[in-house]
């Protein structure tokens, strides 16, 4: 039988407990089709089972609670499928026989969502999740590792802002706009015509005003609140277990009707439009890569720093 190296989580823990082995080659059913994986990424949420973490802003007893119960979802001391990984850009292999989306040799990205798996030279990916949405033909203006770098900042960006009805010339503020989700929706508002203020490091400001925003605020600067307007909409792209002085100030900052969300506020489900809505923003240049690093899995899994 064929083996594929792939990069294992053999328990819950630090970056260590990950391990590049050699297991066998996924094969796809007459419902699958078999994706040779040219680039993933690492993500928050990779990060999150790796380590068991819990959303931030729960206390105990709450946060064992939910520990406990993902323990149950995922697997009690290890994750079932030790195959880590959300986000993949690859080329079709094999199409099972009933497979009548895709074709060998189609450049495809995807989500793999609750499967996993992006780990790993090849993927199976079903009929159903195909069907799902989580699998789209790459764009041809973007090669593998930028496809694959702009998949989960620029879903999470399409997901929690998707109802916020953003007009040409509105206001619009990101917190933690220097990282996947922030720099995806710093260009997400900036398609839709938004004046766009960022808050990150001071060290990122070149970094989002390159992506289109207009006002840069750093967040460990306490003054940086004189500098706070009234906003349209206000993301906080960073979750509920990270806070400063400006982000409590920027609560209070929505115009009238204006609206805050933050991405812990609900658990991410991928409608079936999503990566094709991305697809269309790549392919007319509204939204482009931010890649941080590039490594092998064999580096990946000696490099803690970028494991999380």
């Amino acid at each position: 039988m064929t083996k594929m190296k792939a990069v294992i989580c053999t328990k819950y823990g630090k970056p260590n407990v990950l391990q590049l082995s050699e297991v066998m080659k996924t094969l796809p059913n007459d419902n699958e089709v078999l994706v040779k994986i040219h680039a993933t990424a690492v993500t928050a949420s990779d990060c999150v089972i790796r380590a068991l973490k819990t959303p931030g802003g729960h206390q105990f007893p709450l946060k064992q609670l939910m520990r406990f119960a993902m323990r149950l979802f995922i697997g009690f001391t290890k994750p079932r499928n030790p195959i880590l990984g959300l986000v993949f850009s690859g080329t079709i292999e094999e199409t099972g026989k009933n497979i009548k989306t895709f074709n060998k040799g189609d450049e495809v990205f995807g989500f793999t969502g609750q499967s996993r798996g992006a780990y790993a030279e090849y993927k199976c990916v079903s009929n159903k999740e195909i069907k799902a949405g989580e699998i789209f033909l790459k764009p041809n203006n973007a090669n593998h590792e930028e496809a694959v770098a702009i998949i989960y900042g620029g879903i999470l960006a399409i997901h929690f802002m998707r109802n916020a009805d953003i007009k040409n010339g509105q206001k619009v503020l990101i917190y933690g706009a220097s990282g996947a989700i922030g720099t995806a929706a710093i260009q997400l508002a900036k398609h839709h015509g938004a004046i766009v203020t960022a808050v990150c490091s001071e060290e990122n400001f070149k970094l989002v005003a390159s992506l289109g925003s207009a006002i840069m605020l750093d967040y460990k600067k306490k003054d940086a609140v004189n500098q706070l307007e009234e906003y349209d909409f206000i993301l906080d792209a960073v979750g509920k277990n990270k806070t400063s002085y400006l982000k409590v100030a920027c609560k209070k900052s929505l115009t009238q009707n204006g609206k805050y969300v933050s991405v812990d506020d609900e658990l991410l489900k991928i409608e079936m439009d999503y990566l094709s809505k991305l697809s269309a923003l790549i392919k007319a240049n509204r939204i482009q890569a931010v890649i941080d690093k590039k490594i092998s899995f064999r580096k990946y899994c000696r490099c803690p720093q970028i494991c999380g």
